[in-house]
């Protein structure tokens, strides 16, 4: 076989790659795009809970191209978990105040677990370490809640004063933090390949 033979067959190999590549990113975008279009029109449902579904699914697929839209829905929404989970997909759409109002549904008894759910979703425990400066007891214990499922080494030292305070579920909240953090740094990291979020988080958040 000539070397420009074994050339031309490596250029047409890397040519089919590469549109086979193209092919399956449009299919992904177009599939998308239509899954966006779909939660849309669920957030005009009667029922609550299937508009509070479509929000969360406009936050996972990260539908920056439906923000206005989200945005008039938020205002005119009154049932509050669906409200929280319409600031969620503004949030992951690129609204990065929209997480001052996740945080603030710590404080309710009834949407804390809800809250809690979506933040601890996000790229790094550093981007709620300012919320920790004034947070109030319901805060605090939501924030210890997600730090249990996002925290890290550094998270460690950041909630250790707070396992010995004298409130109960601030301590509980704290243990309970550090065991679950410890018991996930015990552990090999996972490998397992993720398509790239097409949204970047803002470090630094102040309060």
């Amino acid at each position: 076989m000539s070397k420009r033979f074994t050339i031309t067959l490596l250029i047409l190999f890397l040519s089919l790659t590469s549109s086979a590549g193209a092919q399956d990113d449009e299919g992904y975008a177009a599939q998308r795009e239509a899954e966006a279009a779909r939660a849309v029109k669920r957030l005009t449902d009667a029922d609550p809970l299937v508009r509070q579904r479509a929000g969360e699914e406009l936050a996972r697929l990260s539908a920056v191209e439906h923000q206005r839209l989200v945005e008039g829905y938020l205002l005119q929404e009154k049932n509050e978990r669906v409200r929280l989970a319409l600031n969620w997909a503004l949030y992951r759409a690129g609204q990065h105040k929209a997480i001052y109002s996740i945080v603030r549904d710590f404080r309710s008894d009834a949407r804390r677990t809800q809250a809690v759910g979506y933040l601890a979703q996000l790229s790094s425990p550093e981007l709620l370490k300012p919320f920790f400066r004034s947070a109030d007891r319901k805060t605090l214990i939501g924030l210890l809640e997600v730090m249990a499922q996002l925290g890290n080494e550094e998270t460690l030292e950041q909630i250790k004063p707070y396992a010995n305070t004298l409130d109960p579920e601030i301590s509980k909240a704290a243990q309970f933090a550090t065991r679950e953090i410890t018991i996930r740094l015990s552990k090999p990291p996972s490998e397992t390949p993720t398509r790239p979020r097409k949204v970047q988080e803002t470090e630094g958040v102040s309060p």
